[in-house]
């Protein structure tokens, strides 16, 4: 599986927000991967409430006919319509600053002071003169993140007992 280039993603996303906020549903977050013979294309909604499996049949009916007319992903692929679950996505602004004070899983493109992966609690969100920095509490220590050296960011959803 592997990353297409990031025009793909991108336009898959402004081609389904309209259909997701028609139905009273927010987008949240959009994959899209190369497999060997088709393309794997992930989209992630939610509502208050919850997601239900009519929301999802329904928006992968229509959010399929406007990717054809598109042609994207070009040529065969695979839409899997879902809620984002417990450990949901964070890729928005507005996920992080809703979820500050949760815990976190993240992972980044290079290693930072050492570090590729964070598990911890997202304890801010900053704008720093154009940065976005998260800050994560993790085995005692503080963080400081940017944004932009974020590969993936998940809640990191703990059941007890």
């Amino acid at each position: 599986m592997t990353e297409p280039p990031p025009g793909y993603r991108d336009t898959i996303r402004q081609l389904a927000e309209p259909v997701a906020e028609a139905e009273g549903l927010e987008l949240i977050d959009v994959e899209c991967n190369r497999m060997k013979s088709r393309w794997l294309v992930r989209i992630y909604l939610d509502k208050e409430g919850g997601v239900t499996l009519d929301d999802c049949a329904g928006i992968s009916h229509q959010l399929g006919d406007v990717l054809n007319v598109h042609d994207v992903p070009p040529g065969p692929y695979t839409l899997e319509v879902s809620s984002p679950g417990l450990d949901r996505p964070l890729v928005r602004d507005k996920d992080f600053v809703k979820y500050t004070g949760s815990r976190v899983d993240i992972r980044l493109h290079e290693k930072m002071e050492g570090i590729r992966h964070f598990r911890g609690v997202l304890t801010g969100f900053l704008d720093e003169e154009g940065q976005k920095i998260l800050t994560v509490e993790a085995s005692g220590k503080t963080y400081r993140i940017p944004k932009d050296r974020i590969a993936k960011a998940r809640l990191d959803y703990e059941f007890k007992d």
